[in-house]
């Protein structure tokens, strides 16, 4: 092989998931600077780098070393160390302070920050503060190195290395080495693959029990991300064995032993014979049918009503007269210990809440609202004047017991607990809030049954409304004011499985469909509808008033790419940090992607970078009315929000929606899909795709039934 000794000056592309890496690299012998591919547990600019490998012309880019082995060592050049403190390797030095600390320490400054960081008091501009800063830093930045080593050598990302960190601190070699396959069970995006072939590393042979457990809950826990809530025994068996190529046999033994030990739950049914559950979704799928039960069981806290001088008495207040069937469901309503509103767009479900709410108000009982996502909450806090909050801030995450403050130990204060938005509820986190719910007070679920079910497991809303024990109040009288949007009529119409109505040409309409056969004319097409058109022809802005929802992450239309072109399209330059592979800019729409109880954001939020520090290594993101502060390290829970996927849109609204459909969305296309995203738009939505895809959607009605038992428990 040849030899490689040089400089890293830049990281041109990092991909924190295997390592590989492209890096510009000053080599003595040569004037011009070398392109090195490779992988690599860790680089930072200004390190030096050792590699063996071969040179060779690559057709596009040129010639290029190819790296077989990559070894990298603090620099030892001033230039070098310069370039390596100024990276965001250590957080609070950046250009300016990696200069001055060169001039003042020179090649000892690594040895000063180490043993003697006192010293760093003498450079201008570093007080207490930022002294402890860059050590906290330094200290943090050698302990993960070590770890990014240990689990590089054995085939884990560099991307996880951090994670891993944070989770287990010092003992995270030592916590790996006596059960690897934790892991999988607590670091995000390790999977029990990546898992097991530490595991595998680390001398535990492939028949070992330890292995055969882990294997069964990973096996469970992947089909509860399908939104099963518990797994046929054989079948999990089955999909077990091939994950793990082993003997049935010696799976049953082990799943038996993690029924005995309680890992696991094994429960009889007449249809499926045993279902296997993971225990906390047993618990929450009880616990949530015990206690709705014990709810519904009591006297209403509202005193009697007359209501028909109460319905007569909201018309005249609030001046719109309620149609028969809303009247009839607000008397069922009203009168229910726990109560459901169903129906489409259009059909009142909005007038009908605020109805409610003026008889509850008006009668003094104490009413809280609440809804799954911020922008679900903010859409009802505006349609009934009063405050809504999500779940997460209604029962307040307390981070000192890793739970919720209010709890059926400590409910909230309520007489009246209204639920919007229920379709995109799952079983934890229903469980965690009819939990709060004090015994006394009464329930309102509010939702359309016909949308996507929720992205957790469960079908909260269709099994209560199934289990035929609650008071159901279906809407589906689609008013006039809503019948003359082709947004809604469309919806209606789709759901029922018909083709929807399109404008001819030169007809106004807030609902269209552009054909468009091929993927890349239709990302071209997309990105002009939001810089151009829809501005232009509808006075809409690009980056706050129009969302692209579609079916998938992948694919030349999947949210990934689309991310990709408007980026470019619409927020170019600026202020920019690159991390794992993905640039973000000032600007940029982002959305969280996971719940971060610490920083009071979940899953779903929209918000929008602010300002990037790079010296200090922080991004601060705008969330509806709260900036936040981001370690750049923590940016891999955050994915660009130009396109998201119609799954993670539940619970929104936007005024304009753009939605690409597409064969190559096959395995995605399904009606309540096509539904859930077109009622997502509030003043105009454009379909951009091929009929085919539109009449493959409309069409399939086949989407996975979930396995789950509480309609069953809440029948009993």
């Amino acid at each position: 092989m040849d030899k490689l000794d040089g400089q890293i000056e830049r990281v041109v592309f990092l991909n924190e998931e295997n390592g590989f890496c492209v890096l510009r690299v000053k080599i003595r012998s040569q004037k011009e600077l070398a392109t090195v591919t490779g992988s690599s547990p860790n680089v930072n600019e200004g390190e030096w780098l050792t590699a063996d490998g071969e040179w060779f012309n690559d057709p596009r880019h040129g010639r290029q070393f190819k790296a077989e082995n990559m070894r990298t060592t603090r620099p030892d050049t001033l230039e070098g160390i310069e370039k390596y403190l100024a990276s965001d390797l250590v957080k609070g030095i950046g250009k300016e302070y990696a200069s001055r600390l060169v001039k003042k320490f020179g090649r000892d400054v690594f040895d000063v920050i180490e043993n003697n960081s006192a010293k760093l008091l003498q450079v201008e501009g570093i007080g207490k503060l930022r002294k402890e800063r860059i050590k906290q830093a330094w200290d943090e930045q050698k302990s993960i190195r070590q770890i990014m080593s240990f689990l590089f050598s054995h085939g884990i990302s560099t991307s996880k290395a951090f994670r891993i960190h944070k989770k287990y601190g010092e003992r995270a070699i030592e916590v790996l080495q006596r059960d690897p396959y934790c892991l999988a069970r607590d670091i995000r995006g390790i999977g029990f693959l990546m898992a097991d072939g530490i595991a595998m590393k680390l001398g535990i042979t492939k028949e070992a029990p330890l292995r055969a457990r882990a294997g069964l809950e990973y096996t469970l826990n992947e089909i509860t991300l399908q939104g099963h809530c518990a797994y046929p025994r054989n079948d999990l068996i089955s999909k077990a064995a091939e994950l793990l190529e082993v003997d049935t046999s010696r799976l049953a033994s082990s799943l038996d032993a993690s029924i005995q030990a309680g890992q696991l739950i094994s429960v009889e049914n007449a249809e499926h014979g045993a279902l296997i559950y993971l225990p906390t979704l047993y618990q929450a799928e009880c616990g949530l049918a015990a206690r709705l039960k014990q709810i519904n069981g009591g006297d209403h806290p509202c005193p009697e009503i007359d209501l028909d001088r109460a319905i007569d008495w909201v018309a005249e207040r609030s001046g719109f007269e309620l149609a028969t069937s809303q009247q009839k469901a607000l008397r069922q309503s009203i009168r229910s210990k726990v109560a459901v509103v169903t129906g489409g767009p259009g059909v009142g479900k909005t007038t009908l809440v605020q109805s409610i709410l003026m008889i509850l108000r008006a009668k003094k009982m104490r009413v809280l609202c609440c809804a799954p996502t911020g922008r679900a909450a903010k859409r009802m806090s505006e349609s009934t004047g009063m405050e809504a909050k999500t779940i997460h801030r209604l029962l307040q995450y307390n981070p000192g017991t890793g739970g919720f403050v209010h709890r059926s130990d400590n409910p909230l204060e309520c007489d009246v607990l209204i639920i919007d938005e229920c379709s995109m509820i799952d079983l934890p986190l229903a469980f965690q809030l009819v939990n709060a719910v004090p015994l006394h007070a009464a329930i309102l679920f509010v939702g359309d049954a016909d949308q996507l079910p929720s992205v957790g497991p469960g079908r909260i809303l269709q099994d209560i409304i199934s289990s035929n024990q609650f008071t159901v109040s279906h809407l589906s009288e689609v008013f006039r004011q809503a019948a003359s949007s082709k947004i809604i009529t469309n919806a209606h119409a789709i759901n029922q499985g018909h083709m929807p109505q399109f404008p001819k040409d030169g007809e106004s309409s807030d609902c269209y469909f552009i054909e468009s056969e091929e993927p890349e004319v239709a990302v071209a097409m997309i990105a002009k509808l939001v810089r151009e058109s829809i501005p232009k022809r509808f006075g809409m802005k690009p980056m706050e008033e129009i969302q692209i929802l579609t079916p998938m992450q992948k694919g030349a239309l999947g949210a990934r790419n689309l991310n990709a072109t408007m980026q470019q399209s619409l927020n170019p330059t600026g202020d920019q940090v690159e991390r794992f592979g993905t640039i973000f800019r000032c600007g940029d729409r982002v959305m969280q992607t996971e719940n971060d109880y610490d920083k009071e954001i979940y899953n779903g939020d929209l918000g929008y970078i602010e300002t990037i520090d790079l010296e200090a290594s922080e991004v601060s993101i705008r969330f509806e009315n709260r900036s936040i502060l981001f370690d750049v390290r923590e940016l891999d829970s955050l994915l660009h929000a130009y396109a998201i996927t119609i799954h993670k849109s539940q619970g929104s609204e936007y005024p304009a929606v753009i939605i690409p459909l597409h064969t190559q969305h096959y395995i995605m296309l399904q009606r309540t899909l096509i539904y859930t995203a077109i009622t997502r738009a509030k003043k105009l939505a454009i379909l951009v795709g091929t009929t085919k895809a539109l009449q493959l959607a409309v069409s399939q009605t086949l989407s996975k039934n979930r396995t789950t038992l509480l309609a069953e428990h809440l029948q009993k």
